[in-house]
Parts: C-alpha cells; sequence; structure tokens
C-alpha cells in the first residue's frame, strides 16, 4: 500500500460503512447510526482534503468518493422513508433526479463527447440539504425530538433543490450536446 492509496481506502471503508447504517436505522438504534453517518461524512472531508492536498487525485478515487457518497445517502433516504420518517415522495424524487442525471450523463459521454462530470452549485445545495434533512430524521427519530417545521422545512427545501438542480442539470448539458453535436456511431 502507498500512501497515495489512503484516500481510496477511506472512500472504501465509507462505502462498507452504508451496511451497518442502514442496519443500525433499520433496528431504530439512532443514536449509534447517527454517529457512524457522522463519522462518514467526517471521512468524507479527510479523504478529499488528502487526495487534493497531497495529489492522490486518482481515476479510481473519481469514482468511488461519489459512489460511496450517493450509496449512504439514498439508502438513508430509503430506509427514512420506509420508516414513514421522511415523505415517501421525496425520497422518489430524489432518486428519479439521480436517475435522470445518470442516464443523461451516459447518454452524452457515449453519444456527444467524453463527460468531464462536475457538480453544479443547486447540486452541492441539494446534497446539503439532504444530508441535513437525513441527520434531522435520525435525530428527531432517536436521541432528540426535533420541532415538526424542521423537518418539514428541510423536506421543502430538499425539493426545491431537487427539481431546480435537475433542470439545470438537463438544460446545461442538452445545450452542449446541441453545440457539440452527435457522435457518428
Amino acid at each position: 500500500m502507498r500512501p497515495s492509496d489512503i484516500p481510496n481506502i477511506i472512500s472504501a471503508l465509507r462505502l462498507v460503512a452504508v451496511i451497518p447504517v442502514v442496519w443500525l436505522l433499520l433496528t431504530q438504534q439512532f443514536g449509534w447510526a447517527l454517529v457512524l453517518f457522522a463519522v462518514a461524512g467526517i471521512s468524507d472531508g479527510v479523504d478529499g482534503f488528502l487526495a487534493k492536498s497531497y495529489g492522490w487525485q486518482s481515476r479510481l478515487g473519481g469514482i468511488l468518493d461519489p459512489l460511496a457518497d450517493k450509496a449512504l445517502l439514498v439508502s438513508c433516504l430509503l430506509v427514512l422513508g420506509s420508516m414513514g420518517l421522511i415523505p415517501v415522495w421525496l425520497v422518489m424524487a430524489a432518486i428519479f433526479r439521480d436517475l435522470v442525471i445518470v442516464a443523461g450523463a451516459l447518454l452524452y459521454n457515449y453519444r456527444v463527447e467524453e463527460l468531464e462530470a462536475a457538480p453544479t452549485l443547486s447540486s452541492k445545495i441539494n446534497t446539503l440539504f439532504q444530508i441535513v434533512l437525513v441527520i434531522a430524521a435520525i435525530t428527531d427519530a432517536g436521541p432528540m425530538p426535533m420541532p415538526n417545521w424542521v423537518i418539514t422545512a428541510l423536506t421543502w427545501a430538499c425539493l426545491v433543490t431537487i427539481l431546480v438542480s435537475g433542470v439545470q442539470y438537463v438544460l446545461v448539458w442538452s445545450a452542449k450536446a446541441r453545440t457539440h453535436g452527435w457522435r457518428d456511431e
């Protein structure tokens, strides 16, 4: 193992952490789920810091890091939605947005040009709201009840940013595809 492998190892461990986080949620051990979710979040910052600070970025890390983040977030949303702690319609909206983005990225990559993926500001804001909603829902279910308006406000903020970021991706990448044209098969 080389030091440059450390960010990828951290990302891989975060991906593996999805299983115990989901299990802790399903068994209603919300305090421990919250702790492990927080550790996973901190590890995301650590691996990113190491990769950027020391030039340890890799193609594998570019795939593994967002995959681990998305797997953890979507898994938590699915479990919390199935438990009635957040609205199922919001979970469906978040997953539909992700599917549209992935399908569009694949289409663009294979039919237009190689995709240089970079999250938009609205997408980063959406991810932040989703993370805060997950933390608030887990906190409300276990360690500390929250006022109802907090979960409601976060739910609507998530929906708005899901819609804005999803539409923005479709519009921006459609315009780029029109500009560059389709590849010949």
